[in-house]
């Protein structure tokens, strides 16, 4: 399997900086309190000083909506919605044990972070400019079609697993009970996004490795060096 960002995507938003982790050995009995407790108090204290709109994390991803010529208060990044929602109601709702973590992760760090179920990805996900035959799969469990040109997470059969890039992740391969093997992805845009990334990088790579297992593979994309291929135990995709 592989991950990768097209040509274009550089050409475009060459600030970006992704960060992968590719983890096998994932169960649902892990108790990851402690650690989002920790995040959850930076992130309140953060929220303190600023507003989320003030965080040059969310102030460089709503440019780059801006960019792509989306309204950047009606698509937000995955960051910014969950930063909002949590000054909102003050904690965020139990999924699972690996999401709830990558989601406390993403408010320290006012930074997106996706988790994908490999198990339900075909082949590879690609960041890429959608043709618009894709199919996403929403939580209301409807196909939709992204728009051509719109940034999409796209697999070899094409469906993709997330729209207007960090905006949102598709029903289809969202972490569950059963889910094994996942793919989490963090990607920044502003300028320490270099430093950032790979601090967030070694600390969930830390918890993942005291809760389940050392992620497998892990790296930090660039123009130079766009692709991270990986397999998986007893797998040959």
């Amino acid at each position: 399997m592989h991950f990768l960002h097209v040509p274009a995507i550089w050409r475009r938003f060459p600030q970006l900086v992704p960060g992968l982790l590719v983890v096998e050995g994932i169960h649902p009995d892990a108790d990851s309190g402690e650690f989002i407790e920790a995040w959850h108090d930076r992130a309140r204290k953060r929220l303190e000083d600023q507003s989320e709109g003030e965080m040059p994390e969310v102030a460089a991803w709503r440019r780059v909506y801006s960019q792509m010529g989306l309204k950047p208060t009606k698509y937000r990044s995955a960051s910014e919605a969950l930063l909002r929602r949590f000054k909102r109601e003050g904690d965020l709702p139990r999924l699972h044990p690996l999401v709830d973590l990558c989601n406390a992760v993403s408010l320290a760090y006012a930074l997106p972070v996706a988790v994908f179920d490999l198990d339900k990805v075909a082949r590879f996900i690609e960041v890429r400019p959608a043709t618009g035959g894709e199919q996403y799969l929403s939580f209301q469990e409807e196909i939709e079609h992204p728009e051509p040109g719109e940034i999409i997470f796209a697999d070899a059969t094409d469906h993709a697993h997330a729209r207007r890039w960090t905006f949102r992740q598709s029903r289809r391969s969202v972490v569950e009970s059963g889910t094994t093997c996942v793919l989490i992805v963090s990607e920044g845009v502003h300028e320490q996004a270099g430093t950032d990334v790979a601090n967030l990088l070694t600390e969930l790579g830390t918890a993942i490795g005291s809760l389940w297992v050392d992620p497998q593979k892990r790296g930090i994309l660039s123009a130079q060096n766009p692709k991270l291929d990986f397999n998986l135990s007893g797998d040959d995709r």
